[in-house]
């Protein structure tokens, strides 16, 4: 019997958790209703989870409130997809549980399972049934029961693993979406694999040290800057300080913000409940530390003499210059800049023509994803960093990203963030449309909203593998149609979809169409598109734009 669990064994749960959701994400995607080839529900509780073994792995806590803390601060910024944030609030919930513990018996395990299920419940503006919130809330009550007349922790787990494979199988019948398709929820099982490895890892029949951690590519790589540009003068500040005060009480940070903004600029500053980390250019670093310190203890600190750095770089620069053909060019800035407008947007699509388009309607900064691949919390944060605005609008232009961007909202230190729950990229581009840049944050919100209502959007993609969907047999290879995020049906011939969504848009009798071309486009498709719209709705406003984004052949926007 076990009573107690210590924080090598949790750090090592999920651990195995991340490495058996990395193992099985492909059978975990493979339940998506829709046969569409992008990376969903499996992919992304596997690359959230992930985070938090790369957490985990380069910090030992020394107790399970301190792992739990790790796991959910780490799943907060990786967070991807809609199972992806559901799985970081259901840990967030936990960790709040576990705080200050430094081992968990069954009880108070199960109760943090259950703050996880209220956290995750709380955060969802429409919780459904038949998904992994059902499967973690049945999970929950079910180790609650037990853990309050029984002690053992393990026995604990195996009533939540019980309780949630129970849950899922039902899933199929609460669910009218999955009771069509025939299957169980994709973030069910994922919670269910979860359960199984942290219960195996418990046991000792795995551990984190039998699964090789996965290879991932190196991301953002940029070339180096000609630091030549400008001379060693024009740096106003010369150190770089960044430095992280564990709080000693709550009072407010104001006044130190308004006095590290008063001796440099750049300044960031971040923060929890227990620490808060600082950036700041200055020519007083130890000023700086010593103010921050009347608020908490100072833990690490980092001062680099920017001035000298560049100095270095531009002779380094000078002695490599023969060797090379060109300069690189700048990259754009990587770090936070200070808000100097009063609106900023940022938008999340895929395809150099939208990135492009969006930028020319005005957006500030584009998140590269969608369909194919949904941006964690992290990935949109950092964009909203880098928009010098005091309210930053956010387009997700996917279902499947709404909830992640939802996740900044609250995590910017000093600007606001406003989500409005795009669907599809059509409705971001309709959005941008209205955009008045005259306008306050209030009007813009609705004025945003409203314009992506009007939108219907139908999407051309392929099936990626067989299926029955509604009592309608669909072939690995054939065309989809789907509007709004309905199918409209399965073709093996391109001009039946071209039939089926021109007629399907008659409803709405459109006064605007706008056909957005896909990276597998061909020129004979989009012929036939346009002609067909074209002579279907003869008085409506047609425009073709060369996207080039993956997954979807074509986007149709209708309004």
């Amino acid at each position: 019997m076990k009573e107690q669990l210590n924080s090598a064994e949790f750090a090592d749960m999920i651990l195995c958790a991340a490495a058996a959701l990395n193992k099985n994400k492909q059978s975990i995607n493979e339940l998506n209703v829709f046969p569409v080839p992008d990376g969903d529900t499996g992919t992304n509780m596997s690359m959230t989870m992930g985070t938090a073994a790369d957490a985990l792995r380069r910090k030992t806590p020394g107790s399970v409130g301190a792992v739990a803390d790790v796991t959910a601060s780490a799943l907060l910024r990786g967070a991807r997809g809609n199972s992806g944030v559901i799985l970081s609030l259901l840990f967030r919930g936990m960790a709040r549980k576990l705080k200050g513990l430094k081992r968990a018996n069954a009880l108070e395990f199960a109760l943090a399972l259950s703050e996880g299920v209220d956290a995750a419940y709380k955060a969802v503006m429409k919780p459904a049934e038949g998904t992994i919130l059902t499967v973690s809330k049945e999970a929950a009550a079910a180790a609650t029961e037990f853990a309050r007349t029984g002690t053992d922790v393990e026995l604990t787990i195996l009533c939540a693993l019980e309780a949630a494979q129970d849950a899922l199988a039902k899933t199929v019948e609460q669910n009218p979406v999955l009771a069509r398709a025939g299957v169980i929820d994709a973030g069910g099982k994922g919670y269910v694999i979860i359960l199984e490895a942290m219960l195996a890892s418990l046991r000792g029949e795995i551990s984190p040290e039998t699964v090789s951690p996965e290879e991932t590519e190196t991301m953002d790589v940029h070339d180096h800057a000609d630091f030549s540009d400008f001379g060693t003068e024009e740096i106003n500040f010369a150190y770089d300080t960044v430095f992280i005060v564990r709080r000693t009480d709550d009072k407010p940070l104001d006044l130190l913000r308004a006095y590290l903004d008063s001796i440099g600029d750049s300044l960031v500053i971040g923060e929890d409940d227990e620490a808060f980390k600082v950036h700041v250019h200055t020519n007083t670093p130890g000023d700086a530390l010593n103010e921050a310190q009347k608020y908490g203890i100072l833990e690490t600190a980092k001062i680099e003499n920017m001035r000298t750095q560049h100095d270095d770089l531009v002779r380094a620069a000078a002695e490599s210059e023969a060797a090379e053909p060109a300069p690189a060019p700048e990259p754009e800035p990587d770090e936070p800049v200070a808000p100097e407008k009063p609106i900023g947007i940022v938008t999340v699509c895929a395809g150099e023509g939208m990135r492009s388009l969006f930028l020319e309607l005005g957006a500030d900064r584009v998140v590269t994803g969608g369909q194919t691949m949904n941006p964690s919390t992290e990935d949109i944060l950092h964009e909203i960093e880098r928009t010098p605005a005091e309210t930053v609008f956010v387009f997700p232009n996917n279902k499947n990203i709404i909830l992640a961007a939802e996740q900044c909202v609250g995590l910017s230190e000093d600007r606001k963030v406003v989500v409005v729950p795009t669907k599809t990229v059509p409705q971001g581009v309709a959005a941008m449309l209205s955009l008045d840049p005259e306008a306050d944050a209030a009007v813009l919100e609705e004025d945003f909203a409203a314009a992506a209502a009007r939108v219907h959007t139908a999407l051309v993609t392929y099936a990626a593998r067989d299926s029955d969907f509604d009592g309608h047999a669909i072939h690995a290879g054939e065309y989809l149609a789907l509007l709004d995020g309905a199918l409209l049906g399965s073709y093996p011939e391109f001009s039946a979809v071209t039939e089926a969504v021109t007629s399907a848009l008659d409803a709405f009798a459109p006064e605007f169409l706008s056909i957005y071309c896909g990276e597998d486009a061909t020129e004979e498709h989009t012929e036939g598109f346009r002609n067909s719209l074209t002579d279907f709705f003869p008085e409506a406003e047609l425009s073709v734009v060369e996207g080039g984004q993956p997954v979807y052949s074509y986007m149709i926007s209708a309004e």
